[in-house]
């Protein structure tokens, strides 16, 4: 990577980024995220500004506007805005509870991989109205890894496995097969569990409906499925039929934007907690029942090591805050 500055007129008194930065790309920073990247560098900048100076245009990526989930290319030259050590901030520190929790959650790990069985309610990294991710906390849990990089991503409110590379070398392969399709080709498999409302069709083997992103008032993402979207695949499984709904098993074909959740619910059969597509009077219920967030947990992965012929396979049991009220409710045979 090299970094040099760009010849500007703006300059800011005693900022560390006082001038406008110009960093080259190379093969080792290639395949990450650009606001992954700018995170990692920017230490004491707020996350919130980061993402500000994205959407703003202010970050370029070869002289263009550029999105914060642009994967970085060997050549990519960014260009970093000045930014006032007014608006930069201590990072904050990760507690000693939360640390301990996720060293108590660790389900795999070699030289280069993590796999975390993330906590519900916690983001995979800070943003906008969060300054503490899964990924801050593994950094600082980890000082010495300085190549710690998600794989991948989970919604804040879904649990279970999740892949944190230590390596470069480790999240290209990985990334590489996240876009491969086929386990058997050296693709990833991810397999999650939902419990849904109502009944689940019995020919709903797998639902291949586009999905369109788009962002109401307040940035917020809605997702929905539209002609003009992009191709999603999903393949569910039934487990269990309860009165009055179904435990499916979800194994995400493409990796879309609330992918499971729209498509569940595109079948009549939201999921259960769903605060954005699913039924609001169900959903009060079952917190009555214990159900008090989304159900919906990333219970296993498969996949290839680099240089290995041979299927990983990681499972993460349903959490007990999932698990205890699922276990209160009526089996239907």
């Amino acid at each position: 990577m090299k970094i040099s500055p760009e010849n500007t007129s703006q300059t800011i008194e005693s900022s560390p980024f006082a001038q406008v930065m110009i960093i080259s790309i190379d093969e080792d920073q290639a395949g990450q995220r650009l606001d992954n990247f700018l995170i990692a560098r920017l230490k004491g900048v707020p996350k919130s500004k980061i993402y500000n100076v994205i959407r703003k245009g202010e970050v370029r990526v070869n002289k263009g506007r550029i999105k914060p989930e642009y994967k970085l290319m060997a050549g990519d030259s960014v260009r970093v805005p000045p930014i006032r050590t007014a608006e930069a901030g201590t990072e904050a520190k990760a507690s000693h509870q939360m640390m301990a929790l996720l060293a108590r959650s660790i389900l795999f790990e070699d030289d280069g991989l993590l796999i975390i069985n993330k906590p519900p309610g916690l983001a995979v990294h800070g943003g906008s109205g969060i300054t503490l991710g899964l990924i801050e906390t593994l950094r600082q849990m980890r000082p010495e890894a300085r190549h710690l990089e998600l794989v991948h991503r989970l919604d804040r409110d879904t649990s279970g496995c999740i892949m944190v590379a230590k390596k470069r070398s480790y999240l290209r392969h990985l990334q590489a097969a996240l876009r491969d399709k086929s386990a058997g080709a050296g693709g990833i498999t991810k397999v999650y569990q939902a419990l849904v409302i109502g009944d689940w069709p019995k020919r709903a083997h797998q639902v291949n409906a586009p999905l369109l992103k788009t962002e109401v008032a307040g940035g917020e993402r809605v997702v929905r499925v539209h002609p003009e979207g992009k191709p999603s695949l999903t393949e569910f499984k039934l487990l269990q039929r309860f009165d009055g709904f179904s435990l499916v098993e979800a194994r995400p074909i493409t990796g879309r934007t609330h992918q499971i959740r729209v498509h569940a619910q595109y079948t009549g059969c939201a999921l259960v907690g769903d605060e954005k597509y699913g039924n609001d009077e169900i959903n009060e219920a079952m917190r009555g029942q214990g159900i008090k967030r989304l159900f919906l947990h990333a219970s296993a992965l498969s996949f290839y090591l680099p240089e290995s012929d041979e299927l990983t396979h990681v499972d993460a049991p349903l959490p007990p805050d999932l698990a205890i009220p699922l276990g209160k409710l009526l089996v239907v045979s």
